[in-house]
């Protein structure tokens, strides 16, 4: 157990190249960061972030995608991310363009319903036929029966922070819950 240990351990000159490769990313972060960032406040705004984003699809990036995501990132409930927060912001981003191209199976930018389900049933949800067109319907923006990029992160974002919600009121872990009409809809309101 010891040897195994040891092996997954990185060599000194290895971790070196590691603090070296960091300080190249945070030196390229930054350099992206200043370019986002175009009044120079130091803080990249939901308007600035939205116009950096791409969703490989020559439209706008989804304002309420943005402001989900900004709202992930902003420690201090200043309407955008500093420095330091765009480092996790930037990673987040990329971590979910990695998902999409992952489920993007045809490569076309999109995901329809059969790649959504495949994707949704890869992070664990178990949904009906009829729920996945539920899902495709409220967030395909474009009415083409798939979701970009933008849309795909944020149909997760919903679906997940929504997941957590029930979870708090199904404390007997059965998948079905109790809630009065208002609390029912002060749980919609705080995740959409």
């Amino acid at each position: 157990m010891a040897y195994q240990y040891r092996q997954q351990q990185p060599q000194p000159h290895h971790q070196n190249q590691q603090q070296n490769n960091g300080l190249a990313d945070q030196g390229f972060l930054w350099s992206v960061f200043q370019r986002v960032d175009r009044d120079r406040s130091g803080i990249i705004s939901e308007p600035e972030l939205q116009q950096a984003l791409s969703n490989g699809t020559w439209t706008p990036f989804n304002p309420k995608t943005v402001r989900c995501i900004i709202g992930m990132f902003d420690r201090n409930n200043r309407g955008g991310v500093d420095f330091n927060e765009f480092m996790g912001l930037w990673k987040y981003i990329n971590d979910w363009q990695n998902i999409f191209r992952t489920y993007d199976r045809d490569n076309s930018s999109f995901i329809d319903k059969n790649e959504l389900k495949q994707a949704l049933t890869g992070f664990g949800y178990r949904l009906s036929e009829q729920f996945y067109s539920v899902l495709l319907n409220k967030f395909d923006r474009q009415g083409r029966g798939q979701v970009a990029f933008d849309d795909f992160v944020q149909c997760c974002i919903v679906l997940q922070r929504l997941t957590d919600v029930f979870r708090r009121y199904d404390t007997d872990q059965d998948g079905w819950i109790q809630v009065s009409y208002e609390q029912y809809l002060t749980m919609v309101f705080n995740v959409v």
